[in-house]
């Protein structure tokens, strides 16, 4: 007596999907790919996922960790200048770095310094002038949320990491609606919407199938932004606007964990003298020293700068957070920012420090078209860009891919066997089909990190584990044949 050992299959007849077509690709083939990308990248999407889903809520979050310092009781203001002097005071040897302009009349100051080559924040009641506390912008809790976020805690190497999950969850996105679209259900049920009454089994696939069509798109869009911010991809997207002769002297965001680092020094104020301050971008979505200086370090020449730049700043009613800094090496100017996660609303100005005059602005339609797409796009996925809908749908997006990730590993959990992984089995003679083959070829162009591993798993899977019979058929690299035992 034998007993066959079913593979995790969806309940579909595998022969009525094929393709028949050497064009379009075999069902049973796209399974596969989905299967392995799934499993390959579920603890990254999770992990993404929940740090994403909280740093959505960085400007609430923030504000809650400085309430103390958001409910003082003031009457006269002190000059910015004498603010900023008793926070430098208290921490001997450090220089400015900049100043963030007060949000509400009951707001204790934010000065941003440099002391032992870190960058510290320290909150100055702006009319006592003494010093409330402080915290080092590389130890502040979002921003600890970011890099995990951004590169796992790892730097660089962690930053790949992402991109190579990334790349690999949009392989899963993209096979996973081929697997989806209806071939012969005439009902919505397990379409759009699942079904209850079919047992545990249909639920958990139901589950799995429609809250992954509902979120696809908005998913697809959060991996695909996100990629700029890659150390790899980015560098990429550098290299082709270099190509292309769209690239531009400051790119409005920083890559890899090179955007951390700013977070912990300054940020470049220029390329040389004229050019319009440069932010610590996506360090700012990390929490960094917004508005720092690359290259700081050494005292204005005159403090008293600080009150005629406030003084020609304030009246703009620039967004929050705004902050002015001194001139940084090889700059005359002062420079004031906003940095606002709704990056459309930013504004750059260089201002002449001895009269407060306004030397230069830049608004963001200023900008090159490319860091406006990619600018709006950042916003969007921080979800900042049209208020608490934005901070709602990144939410319920990053819900639905736990959701995804989850029910799904129970999938494979529950119909797994002793002895086989559980990937559905190649089929008995497959034939390469051309659209497969082309759409692997574009998306390892535009994912060159999916390229190459792609590459890398085909040699590995040709060469060693075809020919290891215990890993050829625990990774059902058998044809489409089944395990049987007696």
């Amino acid at each position: 007596m034998s007993t066959t050992i079913p593979t995790n299959e969806p309940a579909l007849d595998l022969a009525a999907t094929a393709s028949g077509s050497r064009w379009l690709p075999d069902y049973r083939t796209v399974w596969r790919w989905h299967f392995y990308a799934g499993l390959l990248t579920l603890p990254f999407v999770i992990i993404l996922s929940i740090s994403g889903g909280i740093y959505l809520f960085k400007p609430q979050i923030e504000a809650w960790n400085d309430r103390a310092y958001d409910s003082l009781d003031t009457e006269r203001i002190a000059p910015v200048s004498d603010q900023v002097k008793a926070a430098l005071d208290a921490f001997p040897g450090s220089t400015p770095n900049g100043y963030e302009l007060r949000r509400t009349d009951r707001s204790a100051a934010r000065v941003l310094i440099r002391k032992d080559d870190e960058t510290l924040r320290v909150y100055v009641h702006p009319e006592k002038l003494t010093v409330l506390g402080s915290v080092q912008e590389n130890q502040r809790i979002m921003k600890s949320i970011f890099k995990l976020h951004g590169e796992l805690w790892m730097g660089d190497r962690g930053s790949n990491l992402v991109e190579l999950a990334s790349s690999w969850t949009i392989i899963m996105i993209v096979t996973g609606l081929y697997l989806w679209w209806p071939r012969h259900q005439r009902l919505f049920g397990g379409v759009l919407f699942p079904r209850f009454g079919g047992g545990s089994r249909i639920f958990w696939r139901d589950l799995h199938s429609v809250t992954g069509v509902w979120i696809s798109v908005f998913v697809l869009f959060l991996l695909v932004t996100g990629l700029p911010w890659a150390k790899f991809w980015g560098n990429y997207l550098k290299t082709i606007r270099n190509i292309t002769g769209t690239a531009v002297a400051q790119q409005d965001w920083t890559t890899g964990s090179e955007r951390s680092a700013r977070g912990g020094r300054p940020a470049e104020s220029g390329q040389g003298k004229g050019d319009a301050p440069r932010s610590n971008e996506h360090g700012d979505h990390g929490g960094g020293g917004r508005g720092s200086r690359r290259g700081g370090g050494s005292m204005p020449k005159d403090m008293e700068g600080f009150n005629r730049v406030f003084q020609s700043v304030q009246p703009l009613g620039l967004e929050y957070p705004v902050v002015i800094a001194p001139p940084s090496r090889g700059s005359e100017n002062w420079t004031a920012k906003s940095t606002t996660q709704n990056r459309p609303n930013r504004v750059d100005l260089e201002l002449n420090g001895s009269t407060g005059e306004i030397v230069s602005r830049k608004d963001f339609k200023d900008k090159h078209w490319v860091d406006q797409v990619v600018g709006t796009c950042i916003a969007a996925h921080e979800g900042q860009l049209f208020g608490w809908p934005n901070q709602l749908l990144g939410l319920l997006t990053a819900m639905g891919l736990i959701l995804v990730s989850v029910s799904g590993a129970i999938m494979w959990w529950r119909r797994r066997h002793r002895g086989v992984l559980g990937a559905p089995p190649i089929p008995p003679n497959p034939e390469v089909s051309i659209l497969l083959s082309l759409l692997a070829v574009l998306f390892g162009i535009y994912l060159p990190l999916f390229g190459a591993s792609l590459v890398l798993v085909l040699v590995i899977e040709w060469l060693i584990l075809r020919r290891i019979p215990g890993l050829r058929e625990w990774l059902g690299l058998q044809g489409g044949k089944t395990r049987a035992a007696a």
